[in-house]
């Protein structure tokens, strides 16, 4: 008989359905603003009521996209600009974060704590800071 240990924590189960509907969330606030049509390098600026970001296509598949995303702030030692790349996948309609920050591939789970102490549901958690990063209110898109 197995005995009920309360110091022992449940592990993380992660929701694929939440994580795919971010995803689809995100690909669709990408969406608005997208350009058709586009060169690798390709840069523009997207300007909000609260900011503005800088988009760069690194990559421009038949069905895929590869773009990188940052927000401008000021100069300072403690906070760094919020940067990600995110991949595109018109075929599926998702747009998910694959790097962020120092942070070059997401594992689905990661134990906890760990040396680098990630969340265990982190690859989730960055694609939520994506939707809100998407959601400064792009007003325009300037041409870079």
């Amino acid at each position: 008989m197995a005995r009920f240990n309360p110091l022992e924590k449940n592990k993380y189960q992660p929701n694929v359905s939440a994580f795919l509907g971010l995803c689809g969330r995100n690909y669709a606030l990408i969406l608005k603003w997208l350009p058709d049509e586009s060169e690798h390098d390709t840069q523009w600026i997207i300007e909000g009521e609260f900011g503005s970001l800088v988009v760069t296509l690194l990559e421009n598949t038949k069905y895929t996209q590869l773009i990188e995303i940052s927000r401008s702030l000021p100069h300072s030692l403690f906070v760094t600009s919020p940067k990600v790349v995110v991949r595109i996948y018109h075929d599926a309609q998702l747009a998910e974060v694959l790097t962020s920050q120092q942070i070059f591939s997401f594992k689905p789970v990661y134990d906890y704590p760990n040396i680098h102490m990630h969340q265990a549901d982190e690859k989730f958690q960055v694609n939520a800071f994506l939707e809100e990063l998407l959601k400064i209110g792009c007003h325009s898109i300037v041409p870079s």
